[in-house]
């Protein structure tokens, strides 16, 4: 009599298989805004003569520079679980710090950016000081900060040249060197685009480094996270922060000497308000407003869709109030499919 032994197939361990193209999607926190950016840049090619042209590109690439540098900045530290609130007005402190050097003490570009440059890392090292000693939410700590930079561009700057601004650079030692580093142009087929969207791209990718590269990546999500959890297992949560918060006055410094360079004139009041559009770029991006989710690539995308929406309602001569009724539906469709993404992202990682 034979006797047949029936083998059952061995169960397979879920924590063994190679997840899905679409759970590899959706664990990227910049999924959202490259699908957004997407859809903007197709509706405004079919709307907008001009905004697939050569110079239409690279008049919302321009536009979304300087804001895409600020937002992967202040994206950063979202993920870490703070907020910034003095990052707009410190691109005007830096700049204002550069041209009075420069035009009324009557040093080399150079030397005034490398004192800007200073002056904007102890800022940010004295909000994040500040955070960390007192416990304080950061947008109180930093919206005092605000304030007073606010009052010393206005009086310092009314009380050495006798004007709210600051302009003569282009008569400095050393403003041609500079200037070709932070405020030139290069052309593609024949059209000159700003050198700002090097420097844009540039920075997102070093940011986008090190944040999933290099253990300082891991300590930025961690702090955000669950800072408690994380000073337990030994991440220096003070170190952290305070870092990161002089990486958005970095950030500032770079967009100040751009900005400065490029028009050569500077306000006391310039800055005001952009704060919220680097936090509104870092949101679409894919940054959660709780902290430890988020993505430097992702501010840079949202940037983006913010250069391109305002021009290219601008190329469709619609009026330019419409912008904030896209910005806002923008900003609440971003929070909806960030936490929506980050639910899906949670579970295909458990």
């Amino acid at each position: 009599m034979t006797t047949t032994t029936t083998t059952e197939p061995a169960a397979v361990d879920e924590r063994m298989t190679s997840p899905g193209l679409l759970n590899k999607l959706v664990v990227r926190p910049e999924i959202g805004a490259l699908l957004g950016a997407l859809v903007v840049f197709v509706f405004f090619s079919v709307v907008a003569d001009k905004f697939l042209t050569m110079s239409g590109a690279a008049t919302w690439l321009d536009d979304s520079a300087t804001l895409g540098i600020m937002a992967v900045a202040v994206a950063l530290l979202m993920i870490g679980g703070e907020f910034d609130l003095s990052a707009g007005v410190m691109t005007a402190s830096t700049a204002l710090v550069t041209a009075i050097f420069a035009t009324q003490v009557g040093l080399n570009v150079w030397l005034a950016l490398l004192l800007s440059l200073i002056f904007a890392l102890g800022v940010g090292a004295l909000n994040g000081w500040l955070v960390v000693r007192t416990g304080l939410p950061s947008f109180i700590v930093t919206l005092g900060t605000f304030l007073a930079l606010q009052g010393l561009n206005l009086g310092v700057t009314r009380l050495i040249t006798d004007s709210v601004q600051v302009s003569g650079m282009r008569a400095t030692a050393g403003y041609e060197s500079t200037g070709f580093v932070f405020a030139s142009t290069f052309s593609i087929g024949g059209t000159p685009f700003q050198i700002s969207i090097i420097w844009w791209i540039g920075f997102a990718a070093v940011a986008a480094w090190l944040l999933v590269r290099t253990k300082f990546g891991n300590w930025i999500f961690a702090v955000g996270g669950a800072a408690v959890s994380a000073r337990a297992v030994g991440v220096p949560v003070a170190r952290t922060k305070i870092l990161l918060f002089m990486g958005t006055a970095l950030a500032a410094w770079l967009v100040g000497s751009i900005n400065i360079l490029r028009f050569t004139t500077v306000q006391a009041n310039q800055g005001i308000g952009l704060e919220f559009q680097f936090i509104i770029a870092a949101v679409i991006g894919g940054c959660l407003l709780t902290g430890g989710f988020g993505s430097a690539i992702g501010a840079a995308i949202g940037a983006l869709i913010f250069g391109m929406a305002r021009q290219g309602i601008v190329f469709a001569n619609w009026n330019s109030d419409w912008f904030m009724l896209f910005l806002g539906i923008m900003l609440l469709g971003a929070v909806l499919v960030n936490n929506t993404f980050r639910r899906r992202a949670e579970r295909v990682r458990r």
